[in-house]
């Protein structure tokens, strides 16, 4: 009887960048980044999908990042030394693999992963691509798996305008040791929520929402 009075209440997705600055200990970036992307398989609405990494460190995190995804152990989910499960489903398993097919054909460089597993369950190898542009597809549209888009950056004000340019404005994280640079992240991203030096620190007291085609807007 409940069920037939409560309406349906539907979230939309994201696209949400992760901004790591030259300051950044690579290592920390690395671990944040490869978290913020990988958990839960990346079936997840603020997934860091997009990870926009300055010139001068980006072939040390390319490098750091290929290891780490690696080293990630996908298998059953009850087992406790799993990190990463299955895919929820076929459909959505085939889907992220034509991203994976997508993102070669556009000219991203396939680092490591974009294949499946075995041939029992939709498990996929963690995946990441370097040499992404903005202009792909996996770089503008939610692929809801575990594939991680490297995008490099020169500048703030440029890397900025770059991840404001998307249709979606959920969440967004920078990592820094410069307090006024990250300050002006916060201020200038568009996302319902900017975390610096972490991502995903979820508040639940807190309203959760985001801007443009994100989100559920506002609740208290």
């Amino acid at each position: 009887m409940l069920a037939l009075k409560l309406g349906p209440a539907l979230a939309c997705g994201g696209k949400s960048p992760l901004i790591i600055c030259e300051d950044a200990d690579v290592d920390f970036a690395v671990y944040v980044a490869h978290e913020a992307i990988f958990h839960n398989a990346a079936q997840n609405c603020i997934a860091a999908s997009r990870t926009f990494v300055h010139a001068k460190i980006y072939d040390e995190f390319i490098k750091k990042s290929v290891a780490l995804a690696k080293k990630r152990i996908v298998g059953d989910p009850f087992d406790a030394n799993t990190q990463q499960g299955p895919q929820i489903n076929k459909d959505q398993f085939q889907k992220i693999l034509n991203y994976v097919e997508l993102g070669k054909k556009a000219g991203a460089k396939l680092e490591c992963g974009g294949e499946k597993i075995n041939d029992k369950g939709y498990f996929i190898k963690p995946t990441v691509f370097s040499s992404v542009t903005d202009d792909m597809k996996i770089a503008r549209e939610e692929i809801f798996g575990p594939v991680m888009c490297v995008l490099k950056f020169d500048s703030y004000d440029e890397v900025i305008e770059r991840a404001n340019a998307t249709n979606f404005g959920l969440v967004a994280g920078v990592i820094t040791k410069d307090l006024t640079r990250a300050l002006k992240f916060v201020q200038e991203l568009q996302a319902g929520s900017v975390w610096v030096n972490t991502y995903a620190a979820m508040k639940f007291q807190a309203p959760f929402g985001g801007f443009k085609q994100s989100g559920i807007g506002r609740e208290l």
